[in-house]
């Protein structure tokens, strides 16, 4: 019998089952990509079909038109699993890679389990990335539901979902593709150990075979997996201006390689740090510098290893952070601040003075040309001393002043004889 027709056999077997109550008899297998159903374009991969059965052989095949098959024999493992082993590939964009498995025994007649659930194999496109994020937080406590939301700009139908190291894709429906906006809620239950790891999200088309580019990563970290309680202070204290520097210090007794410092109410990935060993501790300084308005709010500090990075230390105790509006300064800037106001002042002050003088010479130059311009009553200018450049000028003014300043005295008679000695003008006009 042909593996297409076993495979065939063993679908509608499964359906015989159902409806006669007896599908507890054979179980449907699992089905697995290694090491990651997200394979890049012209990539492979290995699909594991895996069972406690003791089928002798599994069948593959791949969902599509033709419906291809493939069949191998099982391989018993240490655990006492049966197994087998499908290479697959090259992985390209161009179809949608969808599988499922059954397993068979060779020599019954009609005894195949039911097909396993499917596995979609993604390949990432390069269409628009969507966004992956926690609403409540990186930091996870054991007992807690975790919800992992998909988001994107672009109208997705479909998102899927995945974890690093891990071997299915969930995928969801879009609630609201037909807005341009679309997203995806991935309810992942009750927080355990296996919950920590790296996520990251896809976009893509109900009828499409391409997937967007990936989301950037997202790190749920589980805490309360290791006994210690590191500390956390604050340099130089819980109250601080912005501007100023502030250095938080986590610290634990327990060897430990990692510490992390988180911010509650936030969805920030933490911060983490390399541990240095100091005064019988392991410890790692956070420093923010300069302090900003966000920088208030309630930290709380963890340790691990980095071996296992996201398994973490209970919490440190709360640490509150006051962040005051007025920026303080420190000496020397008072002192900066002081000179430069000064500077400015003395310059403000030479301007005014400098605009003033100014003024004050354009006053004198037009009082002294209103003067030369316009000779007053009584003055008569001789020809050669007008026409002088020489020291003559000066002191024809001066002597032209001086006789401004006598009493000048009434024509007489024509018959009064003229006076003995030569007036001023006549001995100016004579030198």
């Amino acid at each position: 019998m042909s593996p297409k027709l076993t495979f065939l056999l063993c679908l509608g077997l499964s359906v015989g089952l159902r409806t006669s109550g007896q599908a507890g008899i054979y179980r449907k297998p699992s089905l697995s990509a290694l090491p990651s159903p997200v394979v890049t374009s012209g990539g492979f991969v290995t699909l594991q079909c895996i069972s406690w059965q003791g089928f002798d052989r599994f069948i593959l095949t791949k969902e599509g038109e033709h419906r291809p098959s493939w069949t191998l024999d099982s391989q018993r493992r240490h655990n006492g699993q049966f197994q087998a082993l499908f290479p697959v590939g090259p992985v390209t964009p161009s179809y949608r890679w969808t599988f499922r498995c059954c397993g068979c025994y060779r020599y019954i007649h009609q005894q195949c389990s039911e097909p396993s659930d499917p596995v979609e194999l993604l390949v990432p496109g390069v269409s628009g990335k969507p966004s992956l994020l926690s609403q409540q937080g990186s930091i996870m406590t054991f007992g807690r539901n975790l919800t992992l939301q998909c988001l994107s700009d672009v109208g997705y139908d479909r998102f899927a979902l995945s974890k690093e190291g891990g071997h299915n894709l969930p995928q969801r429906l879009s609630e609201r593709p037909q807005t341009g906006r679309s997203q995806a809620d991935f309810l992942l239950g009750r927080v355990s150990l296996s919950h920590g790891g790296r996520y990251r999200c896809y976009g893509g088309h109900k009828f499409s075979s391409k997937w967007s580019t990936p989301s950037d990563p997202l790190d749920i970290l589980v805490a309360g997996v290791l006994p210690d309680t590191p500390s956390l202070s604050v340099q130089p204290g819980p109250t601080v201006a912005v501007g100023e520097n502030m250095t938080l210090l986590c610290q634990t007794r327990s060897q430990r390689d990692i510490l992390f410092l988180s911010k509650e109410g936030t969805m920030v990935s933490p911060l983490r740090l390399r541990s240095k060993y100091q005064a019988q501790q392991y410890q790692a300084q956070f420093s923010m510098s300069p302090v900003t308005s966000a920088h208030g709010g309630t930290y709380r500090c963890y340790s691990s290893f980095s071996t296992s990075p996201y398994e973490l230390s209970h919490p440190s105790d709360a640490l509150e952070l006051v962040v005051s509006g007025v920026q303080g300064l420190k000496p020397y800037q008072n002192v900066l601040i002081g000179i430069s106001v000064a500077f400015v002042l003395l310059l403000f002050l030479f301007v005014l003075l400098l605009i003033r003088h100014r003024q004050q010479g354009k006053c004198r130059t037009s009082d002294a040309t209103v003067k030369n311009t316009q000779p007053e009553e009584g003055v008569e200018l001789h020809p050669q001393a007008a026409a002088s450049d020489a020291p003559q000028d000066v002191i024809y003014a001066q002597l032209n002043h001086l006789t401004l300043g006598r009493k000048t005295t009434p024509p007489s008679s024509q018959s009064e004889e003229p006076p003995a000695e030569p007036s001023v003008y006549s001995a100016l006009a004579i030198h």
